[in-house]
């Protein structure tokens, strides 16, 4: 009997489809964001935990061999002990809220592009300005280049949302010898051939790519190669009239660089989810700044994620009875 162990409060529903995919699983529901919250006894003999942040020790959870986390970056367990344990294989979601961000980075290209934070002040002042036509005059995809930063799932899906507004896509990936897809991705989503990217950089070309684009999107997953892997030097790079919409992690971009860039208006605006410090501090002066839309780190916010999420695991649960790759390995070295 496989021992499956659920720290995530889903649904009778979900539970029952879980218990429902073989009777060689027997599946343990404590819905904790704690460690200490689970008995001993269950972590000794758990060999599956599906989790968020509650993780035991190696040496609580011998029996432990998969772990799939409730989350696409799970940056927060670097350095964990657990990632030491000989065998242990290591899962995300990667892909399982895809669209839904995807929804919000194009949203906010679009928001950037047409002017809508001018446009809503303008509202705000109860103002009919007779040179709207010059004070609001917009960005439009079509004819626009948009720069990808990652182009793994969201960016995937990102640059099929954009194919239909005839923009160029360029995106960075690690190996741009092999555009495919191996990772989740639901039917009729993402790019899984490398059909909808113009011209794909190798990680190293960053900069190359940064020149050409009026809207860059960043997708790429923190690690420590992304680490501020954006700062004065890549934001010089850009036209004066661009813009940067970041739905990744707050470090990948150098926080003194943007603000700077920002305030001086050396890029047209920005669109920020992620902040090096969360919540971002009432004081903190990108509040202020009128060329940004900042949101409370919400782009993957989807009352369906539960569901999404129990379909990956579901399919990943039939790979692992099956002694199948499962989907979305973590890789230890690089991060992701």
């Amino acid at each position: 009997m496989i021992e499956v162990l659920i720290t995530i409060p889903f649904s009778n529903e979900i539970l029952t489809q879980f218990r429902n995919i073989s009777s060689r699983i027997h599946i343990t529901v404590q819905s904790t964001s704690k460690t200490d919250d689970v008995p001993s006894e269950i972590w000794e003999k758990t060999e599956v935990l599906y989790t968020g942040t509650a993780i035991p020790a190696p040496e609580q959870a011998p029996n432990l061999r998969w772990i799939q986390f409730h989350w696409a970056g799970i940056d927060h367990i670097a350095g964990n002990r657990i990632l030491q344990k000989p065998g242990l294989i290591i899962t995300t979601l990667s892909g399982v809220v895809a669209s839904k961000i995807a929804e919000y980075a194009v949203m906010m290209v679009l928001a950037l592009g047409l002017r809508l934070p001018d446009l809503i002040a303008n509202q705000k002042r109860a103002e009919w300005p007779r040179d709207r036509w010059d004070r609001f005059s917009p960005r439009e995809l079509r004819g626009s280049t948009v720069g990808i930063v990652g182009y793994g799932s969201i960016g995937r899906q990102v640059a099929r949302l954009l194919h239909e507004f005839n923009a160029t896509i360029l995106a960075t990936k690690q190996d741009v010898m092999h555009p495919e897809d191996s990772g989740y991705m639901p039917e009729g989503q993402g790019d899984p051939t490398g059909d909808f990217v113009h011209r794909l950089y190798p990680a190293q070309a960053l900069r190359s790519m940064m020149k050409e684009c009026d809207f860059v999107v960043i997708t790429v997953p923190l690690s420590k190669d992304t680490h501020h892997l954006i700062g004065a030097d890549e934001l010089a790079l850009l036209k004066q009239t661009a813009f940067i919409v970041n739905i990744s992690r707050g470090e990948i971009i150098e926080p003194g660089a943007l603000l700077e860039a920002l305030r001086e208006n050396k890029i047209a605006g920005a669109a920020l989810d992620v902040f090096p410090e969360e919540p971002l501090p009432p004081d903190h002066p990108l509040w202020k700044l009128p060329n940004v839309i900042l949101t409370p780190h919400m782009a993957g916010n989807t009352p369906h994620y539960n569901e999404r999420a129990a379909l990956l695991f579901t399919e990943n649960l039939y790979h692992y009875l099956a002694d199948m790759p499962l989907y979305n390995i973590y890789n230890i070295e690089k991060g992701y």
